[in-house]
């Protein structure tokens, strides 16, 4: 997999502090929302249909470095909106990577040309550049030609800055085996980036358009069909092999939401990035107070369906860690994409969607409109992000 020795060395010890610690329960990933607005609005985007006064809201540096600081997590990953957006990123990601955590900064690519100087190469940040396919598949996916070719002279020009570069891809139900394995190889040999992270669309129950989203069965035998294809191509994933055998097909692996907290302008959000039912004040109440079992797929039926790394890479590196045979004989013979696939869990047993978003939101922005002096902060913000994108 392509993750540098450094950090497979520093997350390992940190798994293994957990294990010798006795604690089950720990984050391996940070999710860190400072802000929800996005220069884009992709169909399949759950994340920014918010009415302005939740787009206008940012968290400030101080409280990015305390959920750093509170949650503890080594890696960090920065989504959004599009984190480009907010005018203190370049701080942000400075204070984490001081503090020795990997940061992985989830872009569209849009900015990241114009922006790039705000930044140093380090070994603990990555540029972390959206592209679902090539390029007509990709512009499809966010509604906007021309995203494609500035996004790719975006990851030109960090590699020769010499920044550390993945590509985060979301698979949808329009992308045919073929391309995807195109689309690989292009990452792989033109655009020379460290790794992409592949992983099927959630159903946001709020995304726009909700008939391209893949369910299991559908994911999984994309990803075989595609795997097949591979032959002797160089394709290096920024996941792990167990993870990837996982979206093969051949795991049975129950969901570990606790692996991967999130951090927004609205708190600790329960359970997870993708499902937002719920917020913590700190992540010790988050940790201690949510009821996990309630949340995974065969227990509740908005999970039904999701297989995204932010739910089961946790999963696949506790896999790992219990049985490394397993991983290493993946890793040298290659994924199975042939014979039956792994049972997968029942959903007989699940409970039914709430569909809480709407009066949580309602609430949420209620308490941000009380609040005066943060409207006009918010206001001359969004006047300097406008100006700046």
């Amino acid at each position: 997999m392509a993750v540098p020795a450094i950090q497979q060395l520093r997350v390992g010890a940190y798994i293994l502090k957990q294990k010798l610690r006795g604690i089950d329960k720990y984050p391996l990933v940070l999710m860190l929302e400072p802000l929800f607005r996005c220069n884009l609005a992709c169909p399949g985007c759950g994340k920014i249909d918010y009415e302005d006064s939740i787009l206008n809201k940012r968290l400030s540096i101080e409280d990015c470095l305390a959920a750093v600081d509170e949650c503890g997590a080594p890696v960090v990953s920065i989504p959004g909106g599009e984190p480009l957006l907010h005018k203190d990123i370049d701080k942000i990601v400075a204070g984490i990577v001081a503090r020795k955590k990997f940061v992985y900064l989830c872009t569209n690519g849009l900015l990241l040309e114009k922006k790039l100087h705000l930044f140093k190469p380090s070994q603990f940040l990555t540029f972390s550049v959206h592209l679902d396919g090539l390029e007509a598949e990709h512009d499809r996916a966010v509604n906007q030609p021309g995203t494609f070719q500035r996004a790719v002279a975006a990851i030109h020009a960090a590699r020769k800055a010499g920044f550390r570069v993945n590509v985060n891809c979301t698979l949808f139900n329009t992308m045919k085996a073929e391309d995807a394995a195109r689309f690989f190889d292009f990452c792989s040999n033109e655009l020379d980036v460290e790794g992409v992270t592949a992983a099927p669309g959630y159903a946001y129950e709020r995304a726009p358009q909700q008939s391209h989203f893949l369910n299991r069965t559908r994911t999984k035998q994309l990803f075989r069909d595609v795997l097949k294809l591979k032959g002797e191509s160089k394709w290096r994933f920024s996941q792990s092999v167990l993870y990837m055998d996982f979206l093969a097909g051949n795991q049975t692996y129950a969901c570990t939401p606790w692996g991967t907290p999130t951090r927004n302008v609205f708190g600790w959000q329960r359970p997870c990035y993708l499902l937002g039912e719920g917020y913590a004040h700190s992540f010790r109440e988050l940790m201690d107070s949510t009821e996990w079992s309630r949340y995974g797929t065969g227990n509740y039926e908005k999970c039904a369906d999701c297989m995204v790394h932010c739910g089961y890479e946790g999963t696949a590196v506790n896999d790992t860690l219990r049985h490394p045979w397993k991983a290493l004989k993946v890793k040298l013979f290659g994924f199975r994409t042939d014979g039956p696939m792994a049972p997968d869990i029942p959903l007989t047993h699940q409970r039914p969607a709430e569909f809480v978003f709407e009066s949580l939101i309602k609430t949420m922005s209620s308490e941000i409109d009380k609040d005066p002096g943060r409207s006009v902060e918010r206001k001359k913000r969004a006047r300097v992000e406008s100006s700046a994108a």
